[in-house]
Order: structure tokens, then sequence, then C-alpha cells
């Protein structure tokens, strides 16, 4: 059972869309011209994220963190996501469907949203600035509770986030030395012995 009402107040979640906070004119002045400046960015920020998020807006609830995820009106929430996950005999199609109906709602005051701007205006097509999104999006997802559908990708942009705060360069040599060290393939040999005898 839910609890809808207490004391005759109407209760309502705030991992929803759709949550009013008292305002004054000026606040809500501020909302407007704040959904207008970032209207861009949202739009792109969605063009990268495709079908993983309904949609992406500015948001009014967040103060500390840059970003954060909701779900929609009748969508799951993180912990409903989990248990439908966990079912032996789920129904894929409606698992993605549901899951799907996520926000991402920014904080038009954070540093780092307002750098992320700066950005994708000079550039929306630079790789570092899909990273970057797909960064916030997983780590927000992380933070409202929900669960990564490929851990080691979001533990590869971390180490590269890491790298280029250590002023590391990736250059590939690595990788290179890598595939030189690698041992000949077993017959490799007794192959070649064979084709020469062909010839």
């Amino acid at each position: 059972q839910q609890l809808k009402e207490y004391e005759n107040k109407n209760l309502e979640s705030v991992t929803k869309e759709g949550v009013e906070l008292p305002e004054d004119e000026d606040a809500k002045k501020k909302f407007e011209e704040d959904k207008a400046t970032y209207e861009g960015l949202c739009k792109v920020m969605k063009d990268i994220l495709d079908n993983k998020v309904e949609k992406v807006c500015v948001s009014q609830r967040l103060v500390t963190s840059p970003c954060c995820i909701v779900t929609s009106q009748y969508g799951w929430t993180a912990n409903m996501e989990r248990i439908m996950k966990a079912q032996a005999l789920r129904d894929n199609s409606s698992l993605g469907y549901m899951a799907a109906k996520k926000h991402l709602e920014l904080n038009p005051d954070h540093c780092i949203i307002q750098e992320l701007k700066k950005k994708a205006d000079a550039n929306k097509n630079d790789k570092s600035v899909k990273d970057l999104v797909m960064l916030l999006f997983e780590t927000s997802l992380l933070a409202s509770g929900f669960s990564l559908e490929d851990p080691t990708t979001h533990s590869s942009r971390i180490h590269r986030m890491i790298e280029l705060g250590l002023g590391i360069e990736d250059d590939g040599t690595v990788e290179e030395e890598v595939i030189d060290d690698l041992p000949p393939l077993e017959g490799d040999d007794a192959e070649a012995s064979k084709m020469e005898e062909v010839d």
C-alpha cells in the first residue's frame, strides 16, 4: 500500500517528474531564462543519449549535483526496475519500454553543466563532449539507485578521465607493445612447411 495523503496534504515522490516546489516570481523568471539558455545543450545531450532517456531538461530541484535521473510519472522507480530485472520469467519487451522512461535533469547553476555548455556550443561533435555526457548520465544513474548495463565501459571512461587529470596522453603505445609481445600461434610453423611442400 502507498500513503498518498498525510494530514490533508498530498505526498509526492521526488524521484518522479512534475514535482512543483514553492517559488516566487523571480525564481520563475530565472527558470524560464535557464530553459531558453540550455535548450541547445539539452538537445545535444538527448541526441547523444538517444533512447537511454525520454528527455533531457533543466531542473528546479537540484542544488549541489550537476544532474540527476528522475522517472516519468508512470515509469518504474530504481527499486522496481531492479526487482523486474531479477524476475526469472520477465517480459523483455516491457522491460525495455519501461526502463527507457527516464528523464535527465540538469542543474543550470552548476559549474560542470556551464562548462559543458561552452564545450558543446564550440563543437557539439567533439568526442570529449560525448564522453562527458555519457559519464554524467552513468554517474547520475548510480546516484539515483539504478544499475549500469555496461560497468566495464563506465570504468574505462573513468580511467580515461583520471589519465587526463594526471596529464597522461593515450597514444596507443601500450596496445602496440602488448600486440608485439603475443606468442606465435601453435601450428604456424607446420602450416608454413606444408605450404612450401605444395609449392
